[in-house]
């Protein structure tokens, strides 16, 4: 048993640190995602909304304090009690979007791993059976160094995640796993490979034969059935590829402008996802880079979710001299954690992002 409390530590410590860490890299992702399950068709909490960055804060902090304390056999009581009762709210929470196909991304590990609604459901089984191993053989879990030096650790740990915080925060994550990080093509990103695999369906075609019902099965085509046709059922067989980027758009109120933008060589790129959320102050480094980039014949376009009179109230506000085009708030939210924020690219590959308190740092 002290063996198996010993293994059920070092695996459970190491994925709650793994799984914080990289949440920590981009708190401002898990508080989108968040926001998914406070939804008013997943949970119906929306009067949670407004705290969601806050909560994300605290639980991805939380979840490395409490990785790092049961492998150094700190406070084990309420360490133990402390993973037992989050990891019983994850598997619910996963079981809940699995089952009634809520959100298709649970979001434990950030973008850097993508898990399907039952595959994390499935992760937080097995973590709740080691928890439930440390539960039931509290008294094996004892301190690997002096317990004097215990509190400092976890001292140190908070607040170094503190820190990471700060940082990601008010600059950018140290590491993008999105489709749009620096160095990527857009267009290239949106496309299929003429080699790629398609999707498989499985058609179940009904006829009337002579007063019987006849099924055939093809995956495709049309059968060749002397009988009247009664229905067909679909079956989805296997997925296809699907490209990294789907929903990518730049639209005006009377055309799609993506093609045209994205072959432009010289084009800044102010992204504004939603102006009640917007911070004013970010405008004044914005003013100053776009104003610059426009007198170095660079194309600058703003892309928002918000349009028409909030939008030219914001120009106005900030005297703002170039054009908004709409663009999806989802997709806008994952281009880039700041808003506003600003990118640099040349024929659709993007070379360089930027928060609004760094975006003079636009080299043009």
């Amino acid at each position: 048993m002290k063996l198996l409390v010993f293994i059920s530590r070092i695996i459970v410590g190491g994925l709650f640190i793994f799984s914080g860490i990289i949440k920590l890299n981009d708190p401002m992702g898990f508080s989108f995602k968040l926001e998914d399950y406070f939804a008013p068709d997943v949970l119906n909490l929306q009067f949670l909304v407004p705290y969601a960055l806050a909560i994300a804060i605290f639980v991805v902090i939380y979840e490395v304090l409490l990785g790092v304390m049961v492998i150094i056999g700190y406070a084990r009581k309420f360490t133990v009690w402390s993973l037992l009762l989050m990891i019983v709210f994850f598997t619910f929470l996963t079981f809940y979007s699995a089952y009634f196909n809520k959100v298709t991304d649970c979001g434990c590990f950030g973008d850097a791993i993508k898990l399907t609604p039952w595959e994390s459901f499935t992760k937080d089984v097995i973590l709740l059976v080691f928890i439930l191993i440390l539960y039931f053989g509290q008294k094996h879990i004892t301190p690997l160094i002096e317990q004097s030096k215990l509190k400092f650790i976890v001292m140190g740990t908070f607040l170094f995640c503190t820190f990471i915080t700060y940082m990601v925060l008010n600059h950018l994550p140290f590491i993008d796993f999105r489709a749009y990080k620096i160095g990527n093509n857009i267009t290239e990103q949106m496309s299929i490979p003429p080699d790629a695999p398609r999707a498989v369906f499985e058609y179940s075609w009904k006829f009337n034969v002579n007063g019987e019902e006849k099924t055939v099965v093809t995956f495709g085509d049309y059968p060749s059935v002397d009988g009247e046709f009664v229905g067909v059922d679909t079956k989805k067989i296997s997925d296809g590829y699907v490209p990294p980027i789907l929903d990518f758009s730049i639209e005006s109120d009377d055309e799609i402008l993506t093609d045209q933008f994205l072959s432009e060589e010289k084009l800044v790129m102010v992204i504004v996802y939603n102006i009640e959320r917007t911070n004013p102050k970010g405008f004044k480094n914005i003013k100053k880079i776009t104003d610059k980039a426009l007198q170095k014949g660079y194309t600058v376009i703003g892309l928002s979710a918000s349009i028409g009179e909030p939008i030219d109230q914001l120009r106005a506000n900030h005297d703002l001299n170039f054009d908004f085009y709409f663009c999806d708030q989802t997709v806008l939210k994952t281009i880039v954690r700041s808003n506003p924020g600003i990118l640099r690219l040349s024929r659709g590959t993007i070379e360089q992002k930027y928060h609004w308190n760094d975006a003079l740092k636009l080299e043009l």
